[in-house]
């Protein structure tokens, strides 16, 4: 007999309890695999314009051009998001100073709070359907391990009312019941590759965020400072990049 038709034959026996469990079963790994598929094609679109931000940037005559890029066109990446964020933080404290309490401190403490506060929806963002892979992971393979336990209940009670005792009568309903057993294990195993696979993905992702971090943080308080231009007449001022050494 085929496993299909031994899990066909297995449910048409199971109670309701037995067929609730391999529904949950069914939908931990219908969602698990929806999260495996979405976080595997925003992993590969976010690192593919992660390098290209990264290879402009570094490659851009000034932070006044890059600033204008970013105003234009600006990717829904960790790189850019950072860039843009600290930018405008830098210009906006350049520009008000501390008139309310968020802006209080210097201007390197009120940037360090802006990349902080980008870093954290970054990681927020990284971190999105990681728990529903973690739970799939560690509790399927209990969930299809109960099933087994209730199946082989079920069936040693009906072969115990049966008065039929034999190796051949029990092998069947038993070797049904320990299906569950098997589909936790294939609901679980995707769970816990992907969710480890992330993981690592997200750590090496999150550690050359913050280098570029530090990179930009340095540039804007020490290397350049962003001051608005002289010409107060445009409505929409052009920054102009100016050297700490100049001032």
């Amino acid at each position: 007999m085929s496993f299909n038709q031994n899990l066909s034959h297995f449910l048409s026996q199971s109670d309701a309890v037995g067929q609730i469990l391999f529904g949950l079963l069914l939908l931990m790994s219908v969602t698990s695999w929806y999260f495996i598929a979405v976080k595997a094609w925003q992993g590969r679109l976010a690192r593919r314009r992660s390098n290209q931000f990264l290879s402009e940037f570094w490659n851009a005559a000034s932070l006044d051009e890059v600033a204008q890029s970013l105003h234009q066109h600006r990717d829904e990446e960790p790189f850019s998001h950072l860039t843009y964020h600290a930018i405008n933080a830098s210009r906006h404290h350049a520009k008000h100073g501390t008139q309310r309490l968020q802006e209080a401190g210097s201007a390197g403490e009120f940037l360090t709070r802006a990349i902080r506060r980008v870093i954290d929806e970054e990681t927020a963002k990284l971190e999105w359907g990681l728990t529903v892979l973690a739970s799939v992971a560690s509790t399927a393979p209990f969930i299809g391990l109960f099933g087994t336990v209730w199946g082989v209940y079920h069936a040693l009670i009906g072969i115990g009312q049966s008065g039929q005792g034999s190796l051949e009568q029990i092998a069947g309903p038993v070797g049904e019941a320990l299906i569950m057993t098997g589909l936790g294990l294939a609901v679980a195993i995707p769970a816990v590759l992907a969710y480890n696979d992330c993981v690592r993905s997200n750590r090496v992702l999150l550690a050359q965020l913050d280098a570029f971090a530090h990179d930009l943080f340095a540039f804007l308080t020490t290397g350049s400072a962003i001051e608005p231009s002289a010409a107060p007449a445009n409505p929409a001022q052009k920054l102009t990049l100016v050297s700490v050494g100049a001032e």
